[in-house]
């Protein structure tokens, strides 16, 4: 039935496709297609406008007019299969795919080997896997740990990605922009509500999609009612520090 109210429009032009709207929409109402936010259904929109916080751009507007009315039943259902849709996957991976095999490293420690090794310092790793959707909340590598959320660019830009940030931390890595932010959110809420994570930080690039993910992990610690210290740090295209910014106190 078609009703006047607010509902959300989207200005493609402005859109750079961050997928920031994405995480801050509790209703799952928006997605991204061929990189452009879209509104999946009208019957998922409040209209109250939550989304519009998240956009970097000002592509997002709530404006009136004649839309199906909003419907929390359709909601809940659709938030359901989106559930269903991810957890197969994340099923067979864990069962049948060795790239999600659970696996612990004995590493030598940088900081505390002699300075004429450091040029032969192993990896920081300490642990198997680090895909996002691949960990599983349970992994007992991230009890009581310092975590590490990283946009998977940014090893490649940074060259001391092991020596500043992984060493003595799980790792998780995944690109806001291309990936379900929306399963990122819950993925990082089971999380914080399994473990006991001692201080979040979080590496981006300083392209516009990367800064979702802080929004991502921020979500999810009020999702699990979680507060946790985060500290934000930005890597130019040019592999340099760019900011560091504590986010959560």
């Amino acid at each position: 039935m078609k009703v006047k109210r607010n509902i959300i429009e989207i200005d493609e032009e402005l859109c750079d496709g961050c997928g920031q709207c994405i995480t801050t929409c509790a209703e799952g109402a928006l997605e991204i297609v061929d990189g452009k936010a879209k509104l999946v259904s009208e019957r998922y929109c409040d209209g109250l406008g939550a989304c519009l916080s998240g956009c970097p751009t000002g592509a997002l507007k709530v404006i009136q007019r004649d839309a199906d009315d909003f419907d929390e039943e359709a909601v809940h259902e659709h938030l359901e299969e989106l559930k269903q849709e991810e957890a197969p996957q994340e099923k067979t991976l864990a069962c049948g795919c060795p790239s999600a095999t659970l696996q612990t490293f004995n590493r030598p420690v940088y900081s505390q080997m002699p300075e004429e090794h450091h040029s032969q310092a192993s990896s920081a790793l300490r642990h198997w896997p680090v895909q996002i959707r691949l960990v599983p909340p349970t992994a007992p590598f991230l009890r009581n740990a310092d975590l590490l959320v990283a946009a998977d660019c940014t090893p490649i830009a940074y060259p001391a990605f092991h020596r500043d940030f992984l060493e003595g931390k799980a790792v998780m890595i995944g690109c806001p922009k291309f990936d379900d932010a929306q399963s990122y959110v819950e993925k990082f809420a089971q999380i914080f509500h399994a473990n006991t994570i001692k201080s979040v930080t979080v590496v981006v690039m300083e392209v516009p999609c990367c800064s979702g993910l802080p929004l991502i992990v921020k979500r999810a610690m009020e999702l699990a009612g979680k507060t946790v210290p985060m500290e934000q740090v930005v890597i130019s295209a040019s592999g340099d520090i760019l900011k560091k910014q504590k986010l959560v106190a």
